[in-house]
């Protein structure tokens, strides 16, 4: 049985803090198929932390 998490989605604007990049460099990862997966809910972007961290770390091992 899998347990949702009950932490708090983060917005663009909280991911654009932790990456310290522009809300638009989001926006356009986005559209070109890369960065941190989000969903959409309704109009807008909602990001699961521990993916947003899990990505952060596969740009680290990768570079």
């Amino acid at each position: 049985m899998m347990v949702a998490s009950l932490e708090r989605r983060w917005t663009v604007d909280d991911v654009s803090v932790y990456l310290g990049v522009p809300v638009k460099t989001l926006y356009k990862w986005r559209c070109q198929g890369y960065g941190p997966a989000a969903v959409r809910i309704g109009k807008h972007l909602r990001y699961d932390p521990d993916e947003v961290v899990a990505w952060f770390n596969a740009q680290k091992s990768a570079s």
